[in-house]
């Protein structure tokens, strides 16, 4: 695995877009891993700091979850280095959009990310320039279909990815319209658990629970988990968290959720960051979901959580874990060999998942249909991974060699 690992490392992207922008400091990359199968997809990012090489990382990331999630494409991701909270911040996207039109009408592909808003931001300022819908380059490059068969999937892109929820299964509340795109991903990473303890034995009722950021993803992940039975102890963000050693009802974490400040935990009894971090860490959990930024978890954090019965770990966050390789540092080969460790690019395919389902001709549109897909594309995946080593050890190990054969 190592080897094939290296080997798809250090390849050179194919394609690398660079861009700075005329009127701001901003200055953008669009990295283009590889045009596998005609196109490449992988949404925009927004933050200060920003580089070309984490947005080549996060490319090659796509790659491999596109072996999940299908389609059988390239990997790709755009990052732009400029403040989100700047009131420039239109501008710049506009300009953006505008100079990366003609590789999204042609083979790319891409989405919101972070501080980049799909609906708001991404749809309608890449219609402005003249691009049909922001996966229309996926479409042309890979799908290559009829101008009419086209149309008539671009229609189903745009409709199923702001689906309002009308389900109370998968809606915390179908009055608030939560669309599927709010959900997904949260509700992908919930199943993830799920159908670890289906396959590798065990109920996730029961299990006790933390979660690792309150935005989108660990919201959503928080909901599901909870609603699957499982007991929620602790939440970590940004602003601070929670504690319930007996474990947050459901209502308790349904009210969380339709509570939150945009992507940040409201509660009573909030403890401050620092006191959340410290206590966290030791809490008794069996699950752990990180859904917060890259790149943040220590060996020290997950040594600890082993110490306290930790079983398995669904990444909401893409590379949750503080090492400075592209995928597999030392934490996460520690924290593998030691724990079910369900790799980023299996648990967290939920929209990279919708976007293939809804490209497919005529699928169904029911809140049941496009959810179920998600959640049998991850089973599928845990499953082949079990078929190939059925330890609950080296999870991730396994998982990427298997996508690595298909890339490599």
């Amino acid at each position: 695995m190592k080897e094939l690992l290296k080997k798809y490392e250090d390849k050179a992207p194919e394609i690398v877009f660079h861009w700075n922008d005329a009127e701001t400091e901003a200055e953008g990359w669009t990295v283009i891993n590889s045009l596998r199968g005609g196109a490449a997809g992988g949404g925009t990012r927004m933050r200060v700091g920003l580089n070309e090489n984490e947005v080549l990382s996060l490319a090659k990331t796509m790659e491999v979850k596109f072996t999940v999630s299908g389609p059988a494409i390239g990997g790709a991701k755009s990052g732009i280095n400029f403040d989100p909270h700047d009131p420039r911040k239109k501008g710049v996207l506009e300009r953006w959009y505008k100079a990366v039109s003609p590789l999204l009408k042609s083979y790319y592909g891409t989405g919101g990310d972070l501080n980049v808003d799909e609906i708001h931001e991404v749809i309608p300022i890449t219609e402005q320039s003249g691009v049909w819908h922001p996966q229309e380059g996926v479409f042309n490059g890979h799908f290559t279909p009829t101008e009419a068969d086209k149309i008539n999937r671009i229609g189903q892109l745009r409709q199923g990815v702001i689906k309002v929820l009308e389900n109370v299964t998968y809606s915390p509340d179908v009055s608030r319209k939560y669309t599927v795109a709010d959900m997904i991903t949260g509700y992908g990473v919930a199943e993830a658990v799920r159908h670890y303890y289906e396959i590798y034995g065990g109920d996730v009722k029961g299990k006790r629970a933390i979660v690792q950021g309150f935005g989108n993803v660990g919201a959503a992940a928080a909901y599901y988990l909870a609603q699957m039975g499982a007991k929620v102890v602790g939440i970590i963000d940004r602003a601070g968290g929670i504690v319930s050693k007996d474990g947050f009802s459901f209502e308790e974490i349904t009210n969380l959720f339709l509570n939150k400040d945009g992507n940040t935990l409201v509660a009573d009894n909030m403890l401050s960051f620092e006191e959340i971090n410290e206590q966290i860490w030791n809490l008794e959990c069996e699950i752990f979901a990180p859904c917060a930024a890259s790149r943040l978890i220590t060996k020290e954090q997950i040594s600890s959580m082993i110490d306290t019965g930790l079983e398995v770990i669904s990444c909401g966050a893409n590379v949750p874990f503080a090492d400075k390789e592209i995928f597999f540092g030392s934490i996460m080969e520690y924290t593998d060999e030691r724990v079910s460790l369900i790799p980023d690019f299996i648990s967290n395919c939920g929209m990279a998942r919708v976007f293939a389902y809804f490209m497919e001709r005529k699928v169904q549109m029911t809140d049941e249909a496009i959810f179920n897909d998600t959640s049998m594309t991850i089973r599928n995946a845990i499953q082949n991974t079990f078929d190939h080593n059925s330890t609950k050890t080296n999870i991730s190990k396994t998982a990427f060699e298997i996508a690595l054969k298909q890339l490599v």
